[in-house]
């Protein structure tokens, strides 16, 4: 906690978390994955230099992670909106069953053991990785999103693992959608409303969840990490608008090599710090 007294490196970790916020804000409008995706191992490797403990440090990445996503999955989410490009009818039919995968992700988000925890982020992202980055932009599964109990499992599957692994719901959305037959831009559109869905009340529930617990550092509510979250949110709302404008400007397939990259990256980060 010593460190906290030193401005120098306050004023370092104030730089890193802007830039963490710009990148996260710009993915966020780029892919629809609401910036976790790059917050979560941020935090990760930034929060043992506040001496915290280990086994609440993927803990306080996750919620952290949510709680910025929530104006940034707003702001996202309008912008696309306003470009038309979002299936409204699926997001009406599938958040329901959303919201109940949510709860149950945080739940597993505040209960398992931390080294599980970063192993199950490490393979979510390196599966989603492999998918986006060696199948064709136009590959899918059939042609369109199935529907009743199947959209309900699909809808409660992306909200589990979102809420788990602190995420907006694009990492995981993007590739479901993109398998059913949504094109790369409407599932981008479309998973910037999953980050709303997933993020309020996966917020609500890890600050209710690590109320009180010792071990977090100073200036949380719960796992929630308000030094974090202030530094973060602002910069990714610079930010958002430049994604959304490449995420209409660019190829649909490099869109998804870009998604690749991105979360193999992530996924090679977590696994490293599970051996070590």
């Amino acid at each position: 906690m010593e460190h906290m007294n030193d401005p120098a490196w306050l004023a370092g970790l104030a730089a890193a978390m802007a830039l963490t916020g710009l990148l996260s804000g710009t993915l966020a409008g780029l892919l629809g994955v609401g910036g976790g995706i790059v917050i979560v191992p941020v935090l990760f490797m930034v929060f043992p230099f506040f001496g915290v403990d280990e086994a609440v440090q993927m803990k306080l990445a996750v919620g952290t992670s949510l709680a910025t996503i929530i104006p940034t999955s707003l702001q996202s989410a309008r912008k696309h909106r306003m470009k038309g490009a979002m299936d409204e009818a699926l997001l009406r039919g599938i958040w329901p069953s959303m919201a109940v995968g949510v709860l149950l992700g945080t739940v597993l988000a505040i209960f398992v053991r931390g080294p599980v925890h970063s192993a199950i982020f490490a393979v979510v992202a390196l599966a989603v990785a492999v998918n986006m980055g060696f199948t064709a932009v136009d590959h899918k599964i059939r042609d369109s999103f199935p529907t009743g109990i199947a959209r309900q499992g699909l809808g409660g599957f992306i909200g589990a693992v979102s809420a788990m692994m602190g995420i907006g719901g694009g990492t995981v959305g993007v590739p479901i959608l993109s398998m059913f037959g949504t094109p790369i831009r409407a599932a981008v559109a479309t998973a910037s409303v999953f980050g709303i869905i997933i993020s309020i009340p996966a917020t609500i529930g890890m600050i209710y969840g690590g109320w009180g617990d010792p071990r977090v550092p100073p200036f949380s509510l719960g796992y929630v990490n308000m030094i974090g979250f202030a530094l973060i949110v602002p910069a990714s709302l610079i930010a958002t608008p430049w994604g959304v404008h490449l995420a209409h400007s660019i190829p649909p397939l490099l869109l998804k090599r870009a998604f690749a990259v991105f979360l193999g990256i992530t996924s090679v980060r977590m696994i490293w710090s599970v051996i070590g």
